[in-house]
């Protein structure tokens, strides 16, 4: 007996309308808002806002602006990574890696482009710089103690487990 099972596909207009609503402002107009490359991506592409095209030296780190300015949900932040096209294709990366911009922040987002390329690369204006996934966090409340409960892997770090 064949069993046949087909594949769900949401039209990309669907997908994008459903969901949790996020407000975002244009600080410039040539600002572009978030967008995905497919129906299913958790990274929101994030474009850079430019008047002109803008040199990043090898092992230099520049700031790029995006023009927008974003309300993330309280309980959640914006995380910005790299674009993986980008990063392995032009050696361009976010410079702190991970960009953590907080529920409260209302500044515009901007990310510091790192070139760990060998040569020059140029950014120009409109071009996917990296991306915004919206991530929940646990707030905590730190304790100081005296000791820690014990675990079988004690210390053991930085390879300890294996290779």
């Amino acid at each position: 007996m064949k069993i046949q099972i087909k594949k769900q596909t949401v039209p990309q207009e669907q997908n994008r309308n459903s969901g949790m609503k996020i407000q975002v402002k244009k600080l410039k107009e040539n600002a572009v808002l978030p967008t995905r490359g497919s129906a299913y991506a958790a990274g929101y592409d994030l474009y850079a806002c430019l008047e002109e095209p803008v040199s990043i030296e090898a092992g230099e780190t520049v700031k790029i602006g995006t023009g927008l300015s974003i309300a993330v949900p309280e309980g959640y932040f914006g995380a910005i990574f790299a674009r993986s096209g980008l990063a392995a294709k032009e050696g361009l990366r976010p410079a702190n890696c991970v960009g953590v911009a907080d529920s409260d922040y209302r500044g515009e987002y901007i990310v510091a482009l790192h070139n760990d390329s060998s040569v020059q690369r140029t950014v120009t204006p409109g071009e996917r710089i990296a991306q915004l996934v919206i991530m929940p966090f646990l707030s905590v409340c730190f304790e100081e103690v005296d000791n820690l409960e014990e675990t079988e892997r004690g210390e053991g770090g930085f390879g300890s487990t294996g290779k």
